[in-house]
């Protein structure tokens, strides 16, 4: 019996230690029901609460639409200024819109700033059905993407995030942080999201920001709100300072103004603490590593491009400690991990790169070795 009790305890202690780093403390001006703060340069947390809740995202879905039509744009299956007649399904929509009539024609832009900027929903189910034929083959589209992004907590069932008919309708904090930081990749995006008044129809139709952040916060870059009885109040909040570019995602605030006041808590408590710097290993010491039964003897793993290192504010001097296998068993991929360089500094561990290979190897095969003899002789 005491060596099952011990059993027990070692276990629970095993599933106490954190996955992630996150900030120690907790932030007691967090009013959400989940949250997270990430840092959009490297997709490396600061801060979360129940980061992997399923939760309603009412209108912040739409930062997959915004997503999808931005790369739609970028590869040219789509312009900004192709018309788009709207369908009856897009008209039907109801909550946030421009009040489309059926067959009434807009560009993809002006329908794409409604998107952004007043959160329509009408244009939203317009742009889905010109990119994917269908809203429902577009939300298809977006599911493949949030899965290819690595989002393990995220079904769509609609392009918009209207939650009162849809029954398995959900995302997480950190799903929305992922994909909002795809989003801001793209430069062109800021463009819309820093509208706080426009207009469509020759200033027939008012468009107003629903992020109040774009008015009052400092840095701010984006992105999108949402509201809806089941959700609650909801935002993704994105800024830049000092060459450091975040994101907040809180999901089930009670009130507009405590999802606001949250999400530019969050903001300003990262930069506060932290700050992201570029890393100087020595590219001397990444050593070649011995592929065993491989086409080649050896690679020379390469850093996987993600070199700026998120630090808290005052570490000092780095120091950098080298990880690297001496052989790995092929095949190898292009990506796969096979070292890694340990940053420290006065605080103790302050980063990690991952070293990586940089391309495929193939397993040798026995006709390989017939042809590389003949070769020799």
């Amino acid at each position: 019996m005491k060596k099952l009790l011990i059993f027990l305890l070692c276990v629970s202690l095993i599933y106490a230690i954190p996955i992630k780093a996150f900030a120690k403390e907790k932030l007691d001006f967090v009013q959400a029901k989940s949250v997270v703060l990430m840092c959009m340069d490297n997709n490396e947390v600061l801060y979360a609460e129940n980061e992997n809740e399923h939760l309603s995202p009412a209108s912040v879905t739409k930062i997959m639409t915004i997503l999808l039509v931005l790369e739609a744009i970028e590869n040219k299956q789509i312009s900004l200024s192709d018309k788009v007649s709207a369908s009856a399904e897009a008209v039907s929509m109801g909550g946030s819109q421009i009040w489309l009539e059926v067959g009434e024609q807009m560009t993809v832009e002006e329908l794409f700033k409604a998107v952004v900027v007043a959160s329509a929903n009408d244009a939203c189910t317009a742009l889905a059905e010109h990119i994917g034929g269908s809203t429902s083959s577009f939300v298809k589209m977006m599911n493949d993407r949030a899965k290819e992004l690595g989002c393990k907590n995220t079904n769509f069932e609609n392009c918009n995030g209207l939650d009162d008919t849809v029954k398995n309708h959900y995302s997480c904090a950190y799903d929305l942080a992922l994909i909002s930081s795809e989003v801001m990749k793209h430069k062109i995006i800021t463009k819309y999201t820093s509208i706080w008044l426009d207009s469509l129809r020759d200033g027939k139709t008012e468009l107003n920001n629903t992020n109040k952040l774009v008015n009052t916060y400092n840095g701010i870059t984006g992105l999108k709100t949402g509201t809806t009885s089941n959700a609650g109040f909801c935002i993704s909040a994105t800024a830049s300072r000092d060459n450091m570019n975040l994101v907040a995602v809180v999901l089930g605030s009670d009130t507009s103004e405590n999802r606001f006041d949250t999400a530019s808590s969050l903001l300003d408590w990262g930069f506060a603490n932290y700050e992201l710097i570029d890393a100087k290993p020595d590219k001397s010491k990444i050593k070649s590593v011995k592929i065993i039964n491989g086409e080649i003897k050896s690679i020379r793993p390469v850093i996987d491009g993600k070199n700026k290192i998120l630090v808290k504010k005052g570490e000092g001097e780095l120091s950098y400690k080298y990880s690297i296998k001496t052989s790995v068993e092929a095949p190898v991929k292009r990506g796969d991990n096979i070292g890694k360089i340990v940053i420290e500094g006065k605080n103790g561990k302050a980063g990690v790169i991952n070293l990586v290979a940089d391309i495929d190897v193939n397993r040798i095969t026995l006709s390989d070795i017939f042809i590389n003899i003949i070769k020799y002789i």
